[in-house]
């Protein structure tokens, strides 16, 4: 099986390492991102198999707008994209469904939930 990368987007380091434990297996390499505009480089340079993305960030760009790049840009159109995040409105969901993105995770989510899910897509 080969190693599939997934970057975890978020300001917050503490919530970036528990995702990670939550994630921690075989076959997976984690990245970690603390804001919009890494992501996108990031994104660019490594190529991820998927991103877990927060909404709210201080930078230039919040989740949803790094989203519709990664998903408009030809070069990363093709990585799953998972958006976790503290906003839980309706409208919040259709806004993050719209940029592109492949799923959404209200926090706090259930961690096999989104094992299950990443599981689906990357394998």
């Amino acid at each position: 099986m080969t190693t599939k990368k997934i970057l975890i987007v978020d300001d917050e380091a503490k919530v970036r390492k528990l995702i990670e434990v939550t994630l921690a297996g075989e076959h997976r390499e984690i990245l970690h991102a603390a804001s919009g505009e890494e992501a996108i480089s990031m994104a660019r340079k490594s190529q991820p198999d998927l991103i877990l993305l927060d909404i709210m960030m201080p930078g230039k760009y919040d989740g949803f707008e790094v989203c519709k790049v990664i998903k408009d840009d030809p070069d990363t159109s093709k990585i799953n994209v998972i958006i976790l995040t503290a906003k839980g409105q309706q409208v919040d969901r259709e806004r993050g469904i719209a940029a592109g993105a492949d799923d959404y995770f209200v926090k706090p989510f259930s961690p096999m939930e989104l094992l299950d899910t990443i599981e689906s897509i990357l394998f």
